[in-house]
């Protein structure tokens, strides 16, 4: 199974950026975005950048994953879920 996770993008080259995947750095192609620009968050999968994302739907997706990482680990979530 592939997972579309959203990261920041911190440089880019050509048609290649170094995205921040929560501290974890990695390249991603850019091919099907030519608009993207440094600060952009993008959804990357399979190592391609394929949707641009505004800073708030991005956080939205990472706050998830990290309710589903604590659920995952038998953290209580706040709220008491």
């Amino acid at each position: 199974m592939c997972l579309a996770v959203p990261a920041k993008v911190l440089e880019i080259k050509g048609n290649v950026a170094i995205v921040d995947f929560g501290g974890v750095k990695r390249e991603a192609r850019l091919d099907l975005l030519p608009d993207v620009e440094v600060g952009d968050y993008v959804i990357v999968h399979t190592g391609f950048a394929i949707e641009k994302l505004d800073e708030e739907r991005a956080r939205e997706i990472l706050e998830a994953w990290d309710e589903v990482f604590r659920i995952t680990r038998g953290e209580e979530l706040p709220g008491g879920n």
